[in-house]
């Protein structure tokens, strides 16, 4: 099949585009390399999708023609956007990136007569400070982010109530792995322990908080599986993460294990609007796609930390935030 991946050069759209390249499908990674971490890491993951055969087009969403990048597209996984929890960021930015750019690729897809899904990638942060319910559960988010991933899944499921586009919406929780973005909690704490220069900021309360840390393979493995259950998935949300959670304290233990080395901390004051805890209900998603993640936080951050050492720390740190 040809797919299109928007935020191919990310953390997760880069290896979800690999994934359907070793697959042999045909595929389109589109990417407007901004400036929210350095886009030197971007175009690091956008060469290795480039050297499995896929092609990545430097297009924004929100301004650029889509029309020729989206022609003969038969699935379209839709991954970029403004992430993250950040008071740098104005909701105008949010609002930007994730709604109107949305609605211009939503708008864009609707011509496509040969489309068998467009595939809307959402998070657990619509949930709210606690994300423990299954799809069912009223949204209550506490961040623009959350309000805006809400705003662009709701966006996407109109046009298969209004015009009966096949559609779906995945809510990931707390995926992490190789090529996560610098800022996130894992690589800024592993370089807490391998660059002498930076200390962890470590939120004060947050080591109390529970996420259902979901390795990205596991990720990965379900957004595939859509693509072989397309009638199934029409019109729905679907969790996807892993169904047993451990505390933030216990996920930086597991990587100061992996490194054999203690990271240097300071104390920073709370986030506001961050989660507080979440726990993956993923019934919904075993019935529908057979999803079983698999890979447990001790494996999944010995990966981390493998990957973290032979590709970040060669690069003498220069392209960390």
């Amino acid at each position: 099949m040809r797919i299109v991946v928007t935020g191919a050069a990310g953390f997760i759209g880069s290896q979800l585009a690999e994934r359907f390249l070793a697959h042999g499908h045909s595929v389109i990674g589109i990417d407007c390399f901004t400036d929210y971490y350095d886009p030197k890491i971007k175009e690091l993951n956008a060469r290795e999708v480039e050297k499995k055969g896929g092609k990545i087009l430097r297009l924004d969403l929100a301004s650029a023609d889509l029309a020729s990048a989206l022609e003969g597209a038969e699935l379209v996984y839709h991954l970029a956007a403004q992430p993250g929890i950040s008071q740098k960021v104005s909701f105008d930015t949010y609002l930007r990136n994730n709604v109107l750019a949305t609605h211009r690729l939503l708008e864009a897809c609707r011509t496509i007569k040969i489309l068998k899904m467009f595939v809307n990638i959402a998070t657990s942060s619509v949930y709210g400070v606690r994300a423990g319910g299954d799809e069912k559960t009223a949204p209550a988010p506490t961040s623009y982010y959350g309000v805006t991933k809400l705003a662009s899944e709701q966006l996407t499921l109109s046009y298969c109530r209004s015009f009966g586009m096949p559609v779906c919406s995945t809510r990931l929780f707390s995926v992490y792995g190789p090529r996560e973005r610098p800022e996130k909690v894992n690589p800024s704490y592993a370089r807490a322990i391998f660059d002498e220069q930076f200390t962890f900021p470590y939120r004060e309360g947050s080591e109390n908080h529970v996420r259902s840390y979901t390795y990205i393979d596991d990720i990965i493995d379900g957004l595939t599986a859509i693509a072989g259950n397309l009638a199934a998935c029409v019109g729905e949300i679907i969790n996807l993460g892993m169904d047993s959670a451990i505390t933030t304290a216990q996920q930086l233990e597991l990587i100061e294990r992996a490194a054999g080395r203690k990271a240097k901390i300071v104390r920073v004051p709370r986030l506001s609007g961050d989660q507080l805890e979440t726990r993956a209900n993923i019934e919904k998603a075993r019935r529908l796609l057979g999803y079983h993640p698999k890979i447990t936080p001790e494996e999944g951050t010995r990966r981390f930390v493998e990957w973290y050492k032979e590709n970040i720390i060669p690069l003498g740190f220069r392209n960390q935030l």
